[in-house]
């Protein structure tokens, strides 16, 4: 076994003698550039090492300078997303502020139109339960509004302002199961009451056999009931039925969309009582 060590390290150290030797002839004899064999063996390997190590660095730099530079990219993607949500809010704002400068044009125009003393008003609550079609407005007493009122709107008749206080009233709408007004029909003067059933619709009732009456004809205030002032449309005639010479139901499509109210009218001045109150 000792032999076998001693034979081996005699085997390296003949190897290391010999490498020695190949080193000392590679640094004497020179290439055909004129630079030694063992520089010119030594560049090449350090050279390969250091492209390797600069290839691997601009790697690295290459991949940070992208990720910095995506990172940057999501920054300013996330803040044009945010100036887009809040110009698209602004636009919101802008469109509704127009729609409600449209709006009180036309009830300003209204009321210079009409020869009746009232007073403008802002809706602020709507109904606490579905079974009664009210609003709350923000005029009351101090304003001079008070019960039995009559309000409109551009479009048409709202309602009557059923209670009071001192700063706000509340009105029933006139599509209220309890609400109803004098009618007559714009073409041919045939008189009746408009009646709220509390849904979207009304019914025109206690019509004359002999009224004439056809759908698309325009439903307006007779005056008789003395809260509503006459000449006010109410809606258009959307369908009827006969029952032989009776009318067995008429149902009125309202002027006012009550569910896009924002601003009305209240009509301060009692609305005198027409003659020849009884329908036809």
């Amino acid at each position: 076994m000792a032999i076998f060590d001693l034979r081996q390290r005699a085997g390296y150290l003949l190897i290391a003698v010999v490498l020695g030797h190949v080193l000392l002839i590679s640094a004497q004899v020179n290439a055909r550039t004129g630079v030694p064999i063992l520089e010119a063996v030594t560049f090449g390997v350090f050279a390969e090492l250091q492209r390797v190590v600069s290839s691997g660095t601009a790697s690295i730099g290459r991949v940070w300078t992208g990720y910095i530079a995506l990172r940057h990219v999501n920054a300013e993607n996330d803040e044009l997303k945010q100036q887009l949500a809040t110009a698209l809010v602004e636009l919101q704002r802008q469109r509704a502020l127009a729609d409600r400068s449209r709006g009180l044009e036309r009830l300003l125009a209204l009321r210079d139109q009409s020869e009746l003393k009232t007073t403008a008003a802002e809706i602020i609550a709507g109904a606490a339960t579905p079974d009664f079609r009210t609003v709350t407005i923000d005029k009351g007493g101090s304003d001079g509004v008070g019960p039995d009122m009559a309000v409109i709107a551009p479009d048409g008749v709202v309602g009557r302002v059923a209670v009071a206080s001192g700063r706000a009233a509340k009105v029933q709408l006139l599509i209220d199961r309890n609400a109803a007004a004098g009618a007559i029909i714009g073409r041919s003067r045939a008189q009746g009451v408009v009646a709220g059933g509390g849904d979207e619709r009304l019914s025109m009732e206690y019509v004359s056999e002999a009224a004439d009456i056809v759908v698309g004809d325009t439903v307006m205030t007779s005056g008789i009931d003395a809260i509503y002032p006459k000449g006010f449309v109410i809606g258009t005639v959307e369908s009827v039925e006969k029952n032989g010479p009776s009318y067995k139901r008429i149902v009125v499509r309202p002027a006012v969309d009550f569910r896009a109210l924002e601003e009305v009218l209240v009509v301060l001045t009692p609305a005198p009582r027409q003659a020849g109150g009884s329908p036809e």
